[in-house]
């Protein structure tokens, strides 16, 4: 959540301004190459919306993964994996696991997650 010290609009309402401005004005009056970039930007702009609306709770969620494998990081968790130190936790392993791939797909791109699975 944004700090009450910062006035509307928010830097969502501003990604989100800049992103709709080039889907709606600059797509529609470019070609090739430029086009292409004004694509990628498009999508750039569309993983910070969403990464502005999730990360927060998805960063809360992911500690909370960690430290219930008994890790304080992602390198940690690697490390405990290595050594075998939680195959005796296995199905919670890979339940974390695919929890964090989930989050992060959520914001590389919604469109690559089975509708199933969320």
């Amino acid at each position: 959540m944004m700090s009450e010290l910062h006035d509307v609009p928010s830097a969502h309402d501003l990604v989100e301004a800049v992103r709709e401005w080039l889907e709606r004005d600059v797509l529609a009056g470019t070609s090739g190459r430029l086009q292409f970039h004004a694509r990628v930007a498009i999508n750039v702009l569309a993983m910070v919306e969403r990464e502005l609306e999730l990360g927060a709770e998805q960063a809360r969620d992911h500690e909370t993964r960690l430290a219930d494998l008994g890790v304080d990081s992602d390198a940690e968790l690697a490390d405990a994996i290595r050594s075998g130190h939680l195959d005796d936790r296995l199905d919670e392993v890979i339940e974390a696991v695919r929890a964090d791939v989930l989050a992060k797909l959520l914001v590389a791109n919604p469109n690559y997650v089975s509708r199933d699975v969320t």
